[in-house]
This record gives structure tokens, sequence and C-alpha cells, in this order.
């Protein structure tokens, strides 16, 4: 049945297909194996001898550690009761400084718990199975139990001759299959350049730390790097979106990375400080925030305010805003709702509220679905 179809494909095409995945099977070679758990938090807080590194190492566009207590518990008790857990994978890096180390592409909240763990850092907690292992540490545990656990094995996948860029690939498809990662994760993983090194940079900027609180746990999913490239991306990209957010912050970049969108360092930031800096001058003690005892500023709020006070700066880069109460009533908490962030009308409307309101200038609504009435949905 098989053999009776007919190929979209002839016969050169089909030798082409045949060497094109030869050649990048070979360079993708790997080894499964499988070590003690001592043995992995070994390889991660051991220095090697005469230097200061450790042979097993996380790589900078891995995710900071995000695990909660209890999802680190449950790890834990998976491995006692022997219970399947995912593949580590490792990749064995080949030249430069790290010559010879591993370098983690997907397994490192796994690996980070198992050293808290061994450390007595982690107190179990939240468990439903071994409830009697709640409130402990590693340390509390039975001698005999502590010997076995540290005998339990985990498997993993070494990747032997891989380079940065397929590291990386591999790191965004790993994670690209379901929602491990958040978008702004995924884009340290599998993109990289100048631009991106910038919007880190200016993410952690004292000023913008100072005008923008965020939670520990957004920091953590790299929103506040997130925010500074959402800026960058309406700010002179604006008429290319349409109601995909994440997609549309991927094609920014990649429309920088490969010089359709000029990357001018300078003017990039002279953009993102003239910004900071009127918004320091003219929206105090809010700055981004929602009431004064806010500390966590939504994307959406600063999403508006950010690139409506740039284009203002675009008409008149001497522009004050005198009047700042708009900033607290309800039109503008109703066009930075939650339920806003996707439609294109209401991009246009809440940031070109921003605009016109510093600019004194007459604004009127284009999504059909505002309404002054609306309720507000924190």
């Amino acid at each position: 049945m098989i053999d009776s179809m007919q190929s979209i494909f002839n016969e050169e095409q089909l030798n082409e297909i045949d060497s094109e995945i030869e050649e990048n099977q070979r360079k993708n070679d790997f080894d499964t194996k499988e070590y003690p758990v001592e043995v992995i938090v070994s390889k991660f807080t051991k220095n090697l001898l005469n230097t200061d590194k450790a042979e097993l190492f996380i790589p900078d566009y891995q995710r900071e550690y995000i695990w909660d207590q209890k999802k680190a518990s449950e790890f834990i008790e998976s491995l006692i009761l022997d219970l399947p857990v995912p593949y580590i994978y490792v990749a064995v890096v080949n030249g430069g400084p790290d010559d010879g180390r591993l370098e983690i592409v997907d397994g490192s909240q796994r690996i980070r718990t198992l050293v808290s763990f061994l450390t007595n850092n982690l107190e179990l907690s939240g468990l439903t199975i071994l409830r009697s292992l709640n409130g402990s540490k590693f340390k509390d545990l039975p001698f005999g139990r502590q010997l076995r656990f540290q005998r339990k094995t985990v498997r993993w996948i070494e990747l032997l001759k891989i380079s940065e860029d397929d590291r990386r690939e591999l790191f965004r498809r790993i994670n690209t299959g379901g929602v491990i990662l958040k978008p702004m994760e995924v884009r340290f993983g599998s993109l990289d350049g100048s631009f991106l090194e910038l919007i880190n940079n200016l993410a952690y900027d004292p000023l913008f730390l100072e005008l923008c609180p965020i939670s520990q746990t957004k920091e953590k999913l790299k929103q506040r790097v997130e925010m500074v490239l959402r800026f960058f991306a309406y700010r002179l990209d604006f008429e290319s979106y349409n109601k995909e957010v994440a997609s549309f912050l991927d094609n920014f970049m990649n429309k920088v990375n490969k010089d359709i969108i000029p990357f001018n360092e300078s003017y990039f930031k002279s953009l993102f400080y003239s910004m900071l800096n009127f918004v320091k001058e003219n929206f105090q003690p809010l700055y981004f925030k929602k009431s004064p005892n806010n500390n966590d500023v939504a994307k959406i709020r600063f999403e508006a305010l950010s690139v409506g006070v740039s284009f203002a700066l675009e008409k008149n880069p001497n522009i004050t805003c005198q009047n700042t109460d708009w900033l607290t009533d309800t039109p503008f908490f109703n066009l930075t709702r939650s339920d806003a962030s996707n439609s294109k009308p209401k991009l246009i409307d809440r940031t070109y509220y921003v605009r016109n309101k510093i600019l004194g200038l007459d604004w009127a609504p284009t999504s059909a679905s505002y309404s002054l009435g609306d309720v507000i949905d924190d």
C-alpha cells in the first residue's frame, strides 16, 4: 500500500532531503546517562580543580529559579516514591572558556531543587501522599532514607556535538510544546543579539525600578524585560500590531535583529530615558502605579502610559503635563482593564488617550465596546 503511493518529490529532491536529515542528525549525537542524585548535586556545586567553576552550569538564557515550595516538594516526593520524572537535557561545551563543561539545556529547576533539598534549604510542604514528611528537611529523614535518596538516579540526555545556536534552538523547542515557559523566557533562550542585551540592561535601570515596581514572581518571569520590549515594539512598530501580543513582540525582535527596523542603540536609549524622565517629573507620586500604595504595575498600564508619553514627546519634546487627574479617573481605568490587551482598537484608544491628555487634545474612543460605565476589572 505504502509502496504504491506517488511521491511529490523527484529523485534529486529525495536525495537532498536524505542528505539534510543525515547531516543534522550527525551534529546532534547524544548519550543517555543515569546519575545518582548525590553525583548530580556534586557536579553542580563542586568547583573544578583550580577554578571557581562547577562541571554542571546554567547558561545565561535559562530562567531564574521560580518553583514554589509545593512544586519543589512534589518533585522530591516523586523521587522518593520512584515515580517517573522527565529527562534532564545537558550539552557538552566544545571550545572556549567552558570547554568540557556541561551546560543545562532543560532541567535547571529540578537540579536546583535537588541542591536546595540536600543542603537543607528546602522544607517539604503540601505533600498529599507522603504527608508525614511535611515540615521536614533532608537532615530530618532517617539516616537510611538519606542514603537511599542520595542513591536515587535521574536520567539525562547528554548532547555531544551541538553548537550554542543549536542548544538555544533545542531550549526553544522543548519549552514551546506547552506552557512551561512564559514568552519572554523563551525569547531569552531562542533570540539573541545587541537589542536583547539592551532591553535587559534597561529593564534594571535604577530609575525604571523606582518608577515601575512589580512583584517578585513577575520579576523572575522576566516581565520587567518584556515591559521594556513592549515599549519599543509599540513605539516603533505600532501599525504592525494585529491582536496577538506574543507573535507581535517576536516579529518585532526579528525585525530589529535583521535590521528591517534599524537598531540604533543611542536612539533607543534616548526614547526610553526621555519617556522615563517625563513620567518622573510629571506623574509623581504615582508614576506608572495605579495608586500610591500599589507595588505591582500591570503591563497594560505601563504600556499605555509609556507609549502614549513617547508619542506626545515626539510631537512636542518640551511638553509638560499640568493636569494629571485623568490618571486616576474612570475613563483611564476602563481603558487599561485586563480584558483590553488583545484588541487593536483598544490599544489605539488607551495609547492616544494618554498622548492627547498630555498634548491637551480632544479624544474620542474608536472601540465600540468602550463605555464610561464599564465596570473596572482589576
